[in-house]
């Protein structure tokens, strides 16, 4: 099993991770399971995208989109 040095770094507390367990990201999820501490790629979810839905005004595009008349086009088959 490897191991990890853990240091102070400011007012945080730091982990050196071993060069087999390097990680592809900027950001990670972190929680506790039980007595293990677990590091994780951030989950791809649409809950972002729900939450800005959730946030528009009632309201929004109320009037409709306000487009013009589709332009009148000859079919080029």
């Amino acid at each position: 099993m490897a191991t990890a040095r853990v240091f102070k770094s400011g007012n945080s507390q730091a982990v050196r991770i071993p060069r087999e367990f390097m990680l592809d990201v900027n950001e990670v999820e972190i929680f506790r399971r039980g007595d293990e501490l677990v590091l994780r790629q951030p989950r791809r979810t649409l809950q972002a995208a729900f939450d800005l839905l959730a946030s528009m005004p009632v309201d929004f595009m109320q009037d409709g989109r306000n487009d013009s008349v589709p332009q009148e086009r000859e079919a080029w088959i």
